[in-house]
């Protein structure tokens, strides 16, 4: 029987609601939405779109590096966007992280995201 565990990384910041970082269930690791948030500072910059991600892509870095994993782990993505006209400096930043054999992926605008950020990503990754 497959066996469900959290896993919690001091290299991303701590939830802000009732969740958990990720799950690993089996081979599988589903992480939750990351945001800009600092996880030394709990501080947020969001003056320039592409340190945001930045910021976010390094919290879903330590997530994964928690659980023995990397990006190149990682199967598909979510990209929640406050405005998609940043679409392309995300993009830029995202594709640093995934040069070859990229995951699936959606992006989506979204009215509003957790402490008016400009951005989300979530990831699902396997071993």
């Amino acid at each position: 029987m497959l066996m469900k565990s959290v896993i919690n990384s001091l290299n991303a910041p701590a939830p802000i609601g009732p969740y958990s970082q990720a799950i690993m269930y089996g081979d599988m690791l589903f992480v939750s939405g990351q945001i800009a948030i600092d996880p030394e500072t709990g501080n947020i910059d969001t003056t320039s779109i592409k340190a945001e991600t930045e910021m976010v892509m390094k919290n879903l870095k330590g997530v994964l590096n928690e659980a023995g994993m990397d990006f190149s782990n990682v199967l598909k993505c979510s990209i929640f966007l406050s405005d998609m006209s940043s679409f392309s400096e995300v993009n830029d930043v995202y594709g640093k992280y995934f040069t070859t054999n990229p995951p699936a992926r959606e992006t989506v605008a979204v009215k509003t995201l957790p402490k008016h950020v400009n951005v989300e990503i979530s990831c699902i990754a396997g071993k």
